[in-house]
Order: C-alpha cells, then sequence, then structure tokens
C-alpha cells in the first residue's frame, strides 16, 4: 500500500505522525511518500521540499507569496500523479492542500483523495465544502462539531479525535524541577506566539508589549516563551531585548520535556489562536487568545465571520470561557488587564477545559488508530 501524505506545519506534522504509525500498525508493508516535518520523518517520510515552504497564513500572506505558493502546489500535485498512490491525504493548510487536491483529481479522478481536518466552514465561507467536495472523497475530522457540515456537502466524514489528547503532560516533579532549574518562585506567564512566520512576525511586538506591562503590574510573574521549530531563532533574537529577562525554550536545544514542564507549570498562558489552546486546555493552563492579520484579511474576514469567537476551546465546550482579542482587538492594553484576571481567577476555565478534553475523545483509541482506520475503510480494505 503506497500513501501520499502531505502537511504544512506543526501542527499538521503531529497529526501526520500520528496517523502514519497508526496505518504501520494496521498495514505494516505500507509506503509513504510527500511533505512534512520532523515528527513525519521520524516515522519514515522523506519530504519533498521542507515544510515550512508552503506554511503560510491569512490573505494577505497569500496574495505576497503566491508566486512560490503556485510553484510548490504543482511541484507537488506532479509528484502525486507521477507516483500513482493508493490514497492521497492532505492535512489542513486548506490553501495549499485543496489546490492540489484540485490539480490530482483532474488528472486522476478515480484516486482517493482524503483531507485530515476539516476547514472551518462553521466559522467563516460555508460554501468551501460544496466546493471542496468536488475534489475530496473523504474528511478526517478533529472536531466533534463537524461531521455535519461534510455530510450535507456530500462528503463522507469521520470524526477521529483530536490528537491533543494523547499528549504526555508534566508530572509534579518536572515542574518542580523546571522552577527550580530556572529559579522561579511566583507564578508564570507562557508567551506563545505561533508557530508561523508570518503570524510571529505580527504578534511579537504586541506580546513584547504586554510583557512589559505584566512587569508593571505583577513583577513577581516571570515569563517563559516556549518557542516553535521554524521560528526559534527569530522569537530568541527578539526575546534578547524584552524587560524581565525572559526564559526561551529553544526547541533545537529541548527534548520535549521543558516545554511540557512549562506548560504544566504556568499560571497563565497569552497564545496565538489556534491548535495551542487544546494543547494548553490539556495541560489545564487558564489562557488568553490574541491573533492578528493583515488589513486585507481582518476586513474580508470580518465581514464572513459566522461565529462570535474562534478559541477552539470556547466552540468545543460550548462556552465562552477563554477571553480573546482578535484583529483590531488585538491590543497591549486590554490583553494585559485580561491576562491579570485570570491570575487573580485561575479556575475560572476550568470547567470549559475538562469537557473540552472529553469532547476531543480523551481516554478513547488513539486518535492516529482512529485515523487510519477510517482512511482503510474508505478504501475498503478490512480493519
Amino acid at each position: 500500500m503506497r500513501v501520499f501524505i502531505t502537511a504544512g506545519e506543526a501542527s499538521g506534522d503531529k497529526l501526520g505522525a500520528a496517523l502514519m504509525e497508526g496505518l504501520r500498525q494496521l498495514v505494516p508493508e505500507v509506503e509513504f511518500r510527500g511533505i512534512g516535518g520532523e515528527k513525519m520523518a521520524e516515522q519514515g517520510l522523506d519530504s519533498l521540499f521542507p515544510m515550512d515552504e508552503i506554511s503560510i497564513m491569512g490573505i494577505g500572506e497569500i496574495l505576497k507569496e503566491y508566486g512560490n505558493l503556485k510553484a510548490r502546489i504543482r511541484l507537488t500535485a506532479e509528484a502525486v500523479i507521477a507516483e500513482k498512490p493508493d490514497v492521497l491525504i492532505t492535512i489542513d493548510l486548506p490553501e495549499f492542500s485543496l489546490r492540489v487536491n484540485k490539480l490530482v483529481k483532474e488528472a486522476n479522478g478515480a484516486l482517493r483523495v482524503v483531507h485530515y481536518v476539516a476547514p472551518t466552514v462553521w466559522a467563516w465561507r460555508p460554501g468551501r465544502a460544496k466546493k471542496m467536495a468536488a475534489h475530496v472523497d473523504q474528511v478526517l475530522a478533529v472536531l466533534p462539531f463537524e461531521p455535519p457540515y461534510m455530510h450535507a456537502a456530500g462528503m463522507e466524514c469521520d470524526f477521529v479525535g483530536h490528537p491533543v489528547v494523547t499528549d504526555v503532560q508534566a508530572s509534579a516533579a518536572e515542574v518542580e524541577s523546571f522552577r527550580k532549574q530556572h529559579g522561579i518562585t511566583g507564578p508564570i506567564a507562557l508567551i506563545l506566539p505561533g508557530s508561523r512566520r508570518s503570524e510571529v512576525g505580527r504578534l511579537l511586538p504586541v506580546f513584547e508589549q504586554v510583557a512589559a506591562q505584566l512587569q508593571v503590574l505583577r513583577p513577581d510573574v516571570r515569563l517563559v516563551l516556549p518557542a516553535a521549530g521554524a521560528v526559534a531563532q527569530t522569537i530568541l533574537d527578539a526575546a534578547g531585548n524584552w524587560p524581565g529577562a525572559p526564559i526561551v525554550i529553544d526547541p533545537r536545544c529541548d527534548d520535549g520535556s521543558q516545554k511540557r514542564a512549562a506548560f504544566r507549570a504556568a499560571d497563565v498562558a497569552i497564545a496565538a489562536s489556534g491548535t495551542v489552546s487544546l494543547e494548553l486546555a490539556a495541560a489545564g493552563t487558564p489562557m488568553v487568545i490574541a491573533y492578528d492579520m493583515s488589513w486585507l484579511s481582518r476586513q474580508i474576514i470580518g465581514r464572513l465571520m459566522l461565529v462570535d469567537t474562534v478559541t477552539l476551546v470556547n466552540l468545543v465546550s460550548e462556552t465562552r470561557a477563554v477571553p480573546e482579542f482578535i484583529g483590531k482587538e488585538c491590543q497591549p492594553d486590554p490583553i494585559a488587564q485580561a491576562v491579570i484576571q485570570v491570575l487573580d481567577a485561575p479556575d475560572a476555565q476550568k470547567d470549559a477545559m475538562r469537557v473540552t478534553m472529553e469532547r476531543l475523545g480523551l481516554g478513547g483509541e488513539h486518535p492516529g488508530l482512529r485515523a487510519a482506520k477510517a482512511v482503510l475503510r474508505g478504501l475498503g480494505r478490512p480493519v
């Protein structure tokens, strides 16, 4: 069995690696080709090109990088067509993935195409689902409320659980060791500006100002920045000039244990919108979510949004427990005040985080294995 699989960002790399592991468990002779990061490489993938070359987000950013993105889309589609796999699995990153799917289906309509992570049609541009159905046979959903949207558009869809429920959490001893190692005696605030170069470039200046305010309002708070691999050097360079001597966790020098301990030890996190909110919920860390985008993206998305929150913990738990500051509201003053409020009421998000984890599949079958079984069922293979 031959599988062509693509991912373009850290969260997709994690999903892809777990799916690859699940497929190999069920079909030991499976062979993989495609695009991915470090985790997928650990599962045996030799990436067609570096994953971060397609990791862009936002309408303005896509337009700016359109020439490069278009070339990578065509290169990927040509590789799939030449490889003739049993199935093409694209993971998230719809700006890239769905264009690849379209080109591949036009060349070979019989090829099975699976897309892992449903596009956010429940949030904006619901018409995308019907367009997607012309080039995608099956969707693997990581959020429990998504299958009806995909079914309505004519696609098969399986909720396979979210991989965040399998994350290993730091022990109390590891948390204590982390605090001692860094000489931390007071509260910890995590700063998480994202994993994409474009979002980090936009959010870091805002988060720096939040950090400066925290040093005035709560000088006992210690700042910790667990950096994502593709932007680690950018964050290291920037944080060196921040007040309060923040601790930067460089993934190039960490086996993951420092990041896990920091998440578990933290009293609050200031984070970019996205999957990281679920990682924080899994660790039991209350959060404030912030995100900004280009002026063009603000104008278009602001007019098309169908929901009043973009924070996944709020959506899955059906609450509005997590404060968020999106677009023009992504300003240092209100973010800093929200962080102080979370520090003063640390249990306010506890129930929402617990419900979120339960609904995402905590305690059930491993999401990677569930996803693998769904792919094989779609191919008509016994599982």
